[in-house]
């Protein structure tokens, strides 16, 4: 045991360790918000360009501004707001969820890209400082544990406490319920009082807002940068982890760190010059994540009435 220990606690695991944190973190945030879209009802397939907004705007912002915090601000603003816009579409509208979701990805995908080079021109590689770790005094000295969870940035704190407070408002809130019970059964919802089109327009933006998160820790955070694409379909992992996780932040906890645990050591390993082609490794955390759905997952447990339309006082479509 004192040696698994001390293994444990050596400079190179503990560095792994840590990293597998932060690099979960993209993935977790937008991943928690598509709990609230989909346990209201609604499929939020635009994740993706969530994100990849919410990286441009962070670091923008944080780069014209020179405040982190204040790029990370509007890159959740941005978030609720595409969350809303898809809302209307969606919910209002009654669109195709995820047709809608598709053509926002596209949409901010080619849009972050273009408006991109209009502010920093071709071939500009602008940077910003990133955040750095901010040590909790006392709990960050404690053997093993301190390193790992008690000496990380801002946002990996922040990131860690929205798990615990979506598992509570998830079991322990009004609202809470009222999400669950517009994503089983809306009819049932309307007849308690429930606004079933707010509490999905509310979850969307919810959605929104932690994806815009997400993307802004990869620029602001994780790289100080922003380049095309950086997000490199992590919005589209996150509805597999939904799965993986079956919407429950714990569970969604756990399948988002084995993605940052992969996402770690494909990069530690490119750093040994073994000889595999780097492209090989960076495939690794998405060709584990298929394997684990494959191999693990074998019932899903949709809401009843997930990606189903459904208007006021009026029967499902």
């Amino acid at each position: 045991m004192s040696d698994l220990l001390s293994a444990i606690n050596s400079p190179v695991i503990q560095g792994f360790l840590s990293a597998s944190m932060r690099l979960a973190v993209p993935i977790l945030l937008a991943a928690l918000g598509g709990i609230y879209n989909e346990r209201s009802g609604v499929l939020n397939i635009g994740m993706e360009g969530m994100m990849i907004v919410g990286s441009l705007v962070g670091f923008t912002v944080g780069y014209l501004s020179h405040s982190l915090w204040l790029g990370v601000v509007t890159a959740v603003a941005c978030g609720v707001l595409l969350g809303a816009v898809l809302g209307f579409f969606v919910i209002t509208l009654g669109a195709n969820q995820v047709v809608a979701g598709i053509a926002l990805n596209l949409l901010c995908v080619g849009l972050t890209s273009l408006l991109f080079r209009v502010l920093f021109g071709v071939g500009a590689a602008p940077r910003v400082t990133s955040f750095v770790a901010a040590p909790v005094p006392v709990l960050s000295d404690v053997p093993i544990l301190g390193p790992l969870l008690f000496r990380q940035s801002p946002l990996v704190y922040i990131t860690y406490g929205l798990v615990i407070a979506s598992f509570f408002i998830f079991r322990r809130t009004s609202w809470g319920l009222s999400i669950i019970s517009t994503g089983e059964n809306p009819e049932a919802a309307e007849t308690l009082g429930v606004n079933v089109v707010r509490t999905r327009y509310l979850s969307l933006m919810v959605s929104g807002g932690l994806c815009g998160m997400g993307g802004a820790f990869l620029s602001v955070d994780a790289t100080g940068l922003f380049i095309d694409n950086m997000t490199a379909g992590r919005g589209y992992i996150a509805l597999a982890l939904l799965i993986l996780g079956r919407r429950h932040p714990i569970g969604l906890l756990g399948a988002a760190l084995m993605f940052g645990a992969a996402d770690a050591l494909q990069l530690r390993t490119q750093l040994l010059g073994i000889g595999i082609p780097f492209q090989f490794m960076v495939m690794l955390p998405y060709v584990l994540t298929m394997v684990v759905l494959a191999v693990f997952v074998r019932r899903i447990d949709n809401p009843a009435a997930l990606g189903i339309h459904y208007r006021h006082g009026e029967e499902r479509e």
